[in-house]
């Protein structure tokens, strides 16, 4: 059983290696799809490994020739559902299952925050579960994804792509958006990004700019259409999953055995007739196909209605719904 478990995690640590060789080599354009190939592979092994440590089994009951694929093991070891490593892990997951039907490279600069995360991740608890320094093996400066920062705005996605897949892509940038900002987490993203700052103090400063009153360049604020893939980015589960964060860090309870679930959003969208309001809600129709996104607005709309009354809230809407 040692020798499994050690191979396991050996060939975890190659998995994990090579994926980063793949995404750190910048004429390799199948970066993205392979690094999800890779780390999911690694963090299978390795997760594997510790069911062994565990002494669980890592084969199917019905089927004991076959192994338990990566989301069987990233459940059994992470059984919180909101752990921010299995979230994180869970948005890499589908980008492998998608890999095969739809191109990814345009949307790096909105998986790599994701990837660092999960590189960081896979370090720590590959130290935690079997006591293996990832340093042995590569160098930390090697940890550092270098990824392509230059994001394509959701115009520039329709025009690139055919409908079908241009809104897969704003979705699927929207629910990474949404969720790094809910979760808030570096387990489950970490973001890198610039801010600049206007200082009078030179010596806080890290370069210089000057302003000119006869400058010929005029400036001036331009009021354009609003992008509903900017401005209504929760799906319907999105939506679900913010509101309880939310609640959770007010800690504020809904009284409601099962608590904020499909069925108390459904009575919300319908008693104040929801998907009429395109301040909260926006329908996209491709071909035969209809569904909906939310506003940040919606969001912070239902949490202030239940924080008025959080025992009563779910029974107000099922007499309401009677009547």
């Amino acid at each position: 059983m040692e020798d499994i478990k050690g191979k396991l995690v050996n060939k975890s640590i190659e998995a994990f290696i090579l994926g980063l060789e793949i995404y750190n080599k910048p004429t390799i354009r199948y970066r993205i799809e392979g690094f999800s190939f890779f780390i999911c592979n690694a963090w299978e092994l390795m997760l594997k490994a510790e069911l062994l440590n565990r002494g669980e089994s890592i084969y199917f009951s019905n089927a004991p020739d076959r192994t338990l694929s990566l989301e069987n093991v990233l459940q059994r070891i992470y059984t919180n559902i909101y752990t921010r490593i299995r979230l994180n892990l869970e948005k890499i997951i589908e980008l492998r299952n998608i890999s095969t039907h739809y191109i990814t490279e345009d949307y790096e600069a909105k998986y790599a925050p994701l990837f660092q995360a999960c590189v960081i991740n896979f370090v720590n608890e590959l130290k935690r579960f079997h006591n293996k320094d990832i340093e042995n093996h590569i160098p930390q400066n090697f940890l550092t994804i270098n990824a392509n920062y230059d994001i394509l705005s959701s115009e520039q996605i329709r025009l690139k792509y055919p409908p079908e897949i241009a809104e897969k892509f704003i979705q699927q940038s929207n629910d990474i958006d949404v969720l790094s900002s809910e979760y808030n987490s570096e387990k489950f993203s970490i973001n890198i990004k610039q801010n600049l700052y206007i200082t009078k103090k030179h010596n806080d400063a890290d370069f210089t700019v000057s302003l000119s009153n006869d400058s010929p360049n005029e400036v001036a604020i331009i009021k354009d259409v609003k992008d509903p893939a900017n401005t209504h980015k929760y799906s319907y589960n999105n939506v679900i999953q913010a509101v309880k964060t939310r609640l959770k860090n007010m800690n504020c309870t809904l009284q409601y055995d099962k608590g904020f679930n499909q069925y108390v959003l459904n009575l919300i969208i319908d008693f104040y007739n929801i998907k009429s309001n395109p301040v909260y809600s926006y329908e996209h129709k491709i071909g035969n196909m209809q569904s909906f996104t939310y506003s940040e607005q919606f969001v912070e709309f239902i949490v202030s209605e239940i924080k008025k009354n959080p025992v009563h809230f779910v029974d107000s809407l099922k007499k309401s719904k009677k009547r």
